[in-house]
């Protein structure tokens, strides 16, 4: 007989004797169900709503870009039209700022800049909040900027005002420039903007995203505060070509004005005087973080208590053999030991894979209708990110399947196998992500535990160019999704290995 054809017939048998067991079956049928249940329940009893004017109403929703992305749109805009091709020239001469401040000062406000204020030049494709543009700025701690679409984002040279800005627009080319003396300049970056209309606005910005501060809680967990904080530019030798002639335009973009206490208090404004332009704004044009909304993964919370199930399958699969002394009967119908085992990895990551990719992809979008529904805000994602962590998922569960066999291979009983694998897989999640652990060792457990394949569930990425705390406890792993998920591939690997060695080197 070939080796493939031998494999085979042990693949088979390995199948047979999984569909055969009522109890591993039964097993598998209740990890499944157990994600859409638990997301149904989760999802039907989270309900937000927002109170204005002491009417509670809907939460409104953050605009979409261009990339269908949850962006924020908010900024203080001197503007005329521009129809067709066209530049921007100005000397942003001084930059300046104001932060509230946290308790015990929470009523003081201090002169400063938070890193990512940001005033400058801009080309947009209207008014609307979430409309593509692209833009040459100056930075609060991080220099010169171009960014554009929200999540494009470029570095040019460092420091700040005084400093000369340029953009121009050839169709859907913009270009960005930056200039110490306003003689000799340096290209920033060149962008497109496939979806720009002829017709645009262009001019000059000010914004300033929150201030944020993290601290400890007195019983354990850390409280997240967003302090309002303000810009002032002052513009001069401003020159415009191709724009349309006339007055310059005033508007305070926002998505939703009036829904900032601080916006109330502390609205943009613009003052021109004999050819300097004084532009007040605050707010941020930026990608929506976890902060914005509920991320697509928190309709998955039931993984964890599926992930309890599968291991314990798993577990069984193969020391339930021992415990009857069937395993001999195994071996002997299959004497290569190695094989047998990997028809036994075979199985149950496929079987738990199958399941695990049914729940997911059920659990998603009824958790997300019943969670907006409820008045809450779901952040929207690519097709292909959804995709990417309802498949994830179920080969997380997979793998930790593979993983807990090879475990109880190795300690040939139950309870011992059962515990090891949630130590190792879901203990470190959980304790990183409940707050009770310092931030450094909660990244660190999820760099190298098996812990880390929960990245693959991330669907938000982390954005440099935003202000967020980018914790595990916020949505946000230290590794990229695939790596994490590695990580976890590498341990059940490995433990496969080791208990192909044992039990070649062990009596049954």
């Amino acid at each position: 007989m070939s080796p493939a054809a031998g494999f085979a017939r042990t693949l088979r048998a390995e199948w047979t004797k999984f569909r055969t067991v009522r109890g591993w079956v039964l097993g598998t049928v209740v990890a499944a169900l157990l994600v859409p249940l638990l997301a149904a329940v989760s999802a039907a009893g989270s309900h937000a709503s927002c109170d204005r004017n002491g009417v509670e109403t809907a939460c409104p929703e953050p605009p979409l870009g261009p990339d269908g992305h949850a962006v924020r749109d908010k900024f203080f805009f001197v503007h005329r039209t521009l129809d067709g091709d066209g530049s921007i020239t100005v000397r942003l001469t001084s930059m300046s700022g104001i932060i509230t401040y946290p308790p015990p000062d929470h009523d003081e406000i201090v002169p400063g800049l938070v890193p990512w204020a940001k005033a400058g030049v801009i080309v947009k494709a209207s008014m609307e909040p979430g409309s593509s543009y692209a833009a040459v700025m100056v930075t609060g701690e991080h220099g010169v900027r171009m960014q554009h679409d929200y999540t494009g984002d470029v570095a040019g040279r460092p420091g700040g005002a005084p400093r000369w800005l340029r953009l121009t627009r050839a169709g859907e080319t913009l270009t960005g420039y930056e200039s110490a003396d306003g003689r000799q300049w340096a290209e920033v970056a060149v962008v497109r903007l496939p979806d720009l209309p002829a017709e645009v606005e262009i001019g000059m910005f000010a914004a300033s995203p929150g201030d944020l501060t993290v601290k400890q809680a007195d019983l354990g967990g850390l409280i997240e505060q967003m302090r309002f904080t303000e810009t002032t530019a002052v513009f001069d030798q401003v020159k415009v070509e191709g724009a349309a002639p006339g007055a310059w335009r005033h508007t305070d973009v926002s998505p939703t004005p009036g829904t900032n206490p601080g916006e109330v208090h502390h609205p943009g404004s613009a003052v021109e005087s004999g050819g300097t332009f004084t532009v007040v704004g605050n707010g941020d044009i930026a990608p929506v973080g976890t902060d914005g909304g509920m991320a697509v993964e928190l309709t998955l919370t039931g993984v964890l208590f599926a992930l309890v199930v599968v291991v314990v399958v798993a577990v069984l699969f193969v020391t339930a053999e021992y415990r009857r002394g069937l395993v001999r009967v195994t071996l002997a119908a299959s004497p290569r030991r190695g094989r047998v085992l990997a028809a036994k990895a075979l199985v149950i990551g496929g079987v738990v894979f199958a399941a695990g990719l049914a729940a997911s992809a059920v659990a998603m979008p009824v958790g997300k209708h019943l969670l907006r529904g409820n008045g809450n805000h779901v952040l929207p994602v690519p097709a292909l990110t959804e995709v990417r962590v309802i498949a994830g998922v179920a080969a997380l569960l997979a793998v930790s399947a593979v993983l807990a066999l090879a475990l109880g291979t190795l300690f040939r009983r139950s309870a011992a196998a059962v515990v090891t694998a949630l130590a190792l897989i879901l203990l470190p999640h959980v304790l990183a992500t409940a707050s009770v652990l310092p931030v450094e060792l909660s990244l660190w457990l999820l760099r190298v535990t098996p812990a880390a394949a929960f990245a693959v569930q991330q669907s938000i990425p982390e954005y440099p160019q935003v202000l967020d705390f980018y914790v595990p406890q916020g949505g946000y792993y230290p590794l990229p999704p695939w790596a994490g998920l590695g990580v976890l591939c590498c341990y059940a690997a490995f433990a496969l290995a080791l208990a192909v060695v044992r039990l070649k080197r062990r009596d049954a």
